[in-house]
């Protein structure tokens, strides 16, 4: 049996009421796949897409910038080695910095590569766990 990789790193908690707390689901374009990710007011996510469940650590701003982008760090801390959506296998330890704009609603917002619109994956949707 092949035990989960695990590597520790630090989270910071969020305000209770931060936009990106709850469950978010997003369709993987051209792959008849979707991820689920539970994003906790602790700083911690569990993720599902396909075969894989990983857990990671992230760090996201209090409030958006100027142009309505949130900062945020996600540092892989446990992954179960089998193959997420696009077939890749996810490493623990891996660092990635992306940029959240969220929908006036609250319940969709697209995370980009800066912070603009020009290189983004979305829509996540809110599946529950809305702020109050």
């Amino acid at each position: 049996m092949v035990m989960p990789a695990a590597i520790t790193v630090q989270a910071a908690s969020l305000r209770t009421d931060h936009p990106f707390i709850g469950t978010w689901r997003i369709a993987v374009p051209d792959t008849g796949c979707g991820e689920t990710y539970r994003v906790r007011a602790d700083g911690t996510t569990l993720v599902f897409s396909n075969e894989e469940v990983a857990e990671s650590n992230f760090t996201v701003s209090d409030k958006p910038d100027k142009k309505g982008f949130y900062k945020q760090t996600d540092t892989i801390a446990k992954d179960n080695g089998k193959p997420d959506c696009s077939g890749a296998i996810t490493k623990p330890g891996r660092s990635v910095t992306s940029y959240l704009q969220f929908h006036p609603s609250g319940d969709l917002f697209v995370m980009c590569v800066e912070p603009n619109l020009e290189r983004c994956i979305g829509p996540f949707i809110r599946v529950r766990g809305r702020p109050i």
